[in-house]
């Protein structure tokens, strides 16, 4: 899967936009639309929403970057005055060297062809996804007969399973991009009427990150926190941003993500911490969004397979109940008594 992530990383996210589209697509295609016209134009659809997504981020990104320097100058005042604060409060001036702490350049701009590299490999393989998503959804009947051919005797087992995994796709796609679009809502309205110059681009990229459970929230809030302190002159307004955004995740873990997203995607939170970690290690950001649903997919394989429902058990998060955790215990007792 390391290898071939070059390959399979946009086919799979083809096939899970595929399915989130299969319904606009039908919808079209219901209307007397030719199948070839109703999937592209959903795919269009997606992506005019897509690039303007994108189109914003750069030119933020890019305005940001120019101001790589003016930030520089102003880490290195505020280093100085705090240092200068703690040199009068505790005396340490004996044990740092303030001179090489100021010498070092914190926003580095030396590797912008590695960085130009790999932007342009990102977008080769975001180019090739609607190329995935038109051929899986035009071939969806050739695929849906090649799986009934194979089982045989199971048609409708394996009907039912393809209807299931599409659901649980459908549903984490959907659901999550709704959550993006509250989260981008609420962190960009703090940002614009609290003045940061880059609001668009710190709300998508907020957002966006909100994708990667646990690790993307703790990553972009430490940078918009950082930059804030950057260009702010009182400690209240990173102290602010970290207590507005901690709540907008409160929010959202608690109360959005429930309700919109809800148990679609039914695995305990120990498998979605492993399946992030895991994902991140083989795929990188992709990984870290796609192994969520993926492992939710493999759960609902198990679950069909009797030799294997234990193991979709340990995945899911039905705790058992108490009788049984009683009744389980006990036994465990009688059997280490006896030994």
């Amino acid at each position: 899967m390391n290898i071939g992530a070059f390959i399979l990383v946009p086919l799979v996210w083809g096939a899970f936009f595929a399915f989130a589209l299969h319904p606009i697509s039908k919808w079209l295609e219901s209307r007397y639309i030719p199948r070839p016209f109703a999937i592209a134009i959903s795919i269009l659809f997606v992506t005019v929403i897509g690039a303007a997504i994108i189109y914003i981020l750069i030119n933020q990104m890019v305005l940001l970057l120019s101001d790589i320097p003016e930030m520089n100058t102003l880490l290195h005042e505020k280093t100085n005055r705090y240092w200068s604060e703690l040199e009068t409060t505790f005396g340490i001036n004996n044990y740092f060297n303030k001179e090489e702490w100021q010498s070092i350049q914190w926003f580095p701009n030396d590797n912008l062809n590695e960085t130009l590299f790999n932007t342009g490999k990102s977008i080769a393989l975001i180019g090739i996804i609607p190329l995935y998503i038109f051929l899986l959804l035009y071939y969806r009947d050739f695929f849906v007969a090649f799986l009934l051919k194979v089982s045989a005797n199971r048609n409708e087992s394996i009907l039912k399973w393809v209807a299931d995994a599409g659901r649980v796709i459908n549903a984490y796609l959907v659901g999550m991009v709704k959550v993006t679009l509250f989260v981008a809502l609420l962190s960009g309205l703090y940002f614009y009427f609290f003045g940061i110059k880059y609001y668009l681009l710190f709300a998508l990229f907020i957002a966006i990150l909100n994708l990667i459970p646990y690790i993307g929230v703790a990553i972009s809030s430490v940078l918009v926190i950082f930059y804030v302190f950057l260009t702010s002159d009182t400690i209240l307004a990173p102290a602010l941003t970290l207590a507005v955004l901690w709540a907008i995740q409160l929010i959202e873990n608690n109360l959005i993500t429930p309700l919109v997203v809800g148990a679609k995607v039914k695995v305990n939170v120990l498998v979605v911490l492993l399946a992030v970690l895991i994902g991140g290690a083989v795929w990188g950001i992709s990984g870290m969004v796609l192994f969520i649903p993926l492992v939710g997919i493999l759960k609902i394989t198990f679950d069909r397979i009797p030799s294997l429902q234990p193991y979709g058990y340990l995945l899911g998060d039905d705790f058992p109940i108490v009788e049984e955790n009683q009744s389980l215990l006990k036994l465990f007792k009688n059997k280490f008594n006896k030994k």
